[in-house]
């Protein structure tokens, strides 16, 4: 299944994951309520499994893209 989203592209958080996964080289996991529901990030990179590297203003996390939608805005 091809992705609708690509590099580069603006995203909200549509739903909140039970947890976060920084996108560092050695990777933490970080509860769900450091990006509120609604917060747009920039995606970074496409990882396997259908993870993205999303910046956050705050932290750069993989994200499962059913948790994302695209930015209208």
């Amino acid at each position: 299944m091809a992705s609708s989203f690509h590099v580069g592209d603006r995203v909200r958080l549509a739903i909140a994951p039970p947890y976060f996964k920084t996108a560092d080289p050695m990777p933490m996991l970080r509860p769900p309520d450091l990006v509120t529901v609604g917060t747009v990030g920039t995606l970074m990179d496409q990882r396997p499994g259908g993870y993205w590297g999303v910046r956050f203003d705050t932290l750069t996390v993989l994200v499962d893209e059913s948790y994302l939608e695209t930015d209208s805005n």
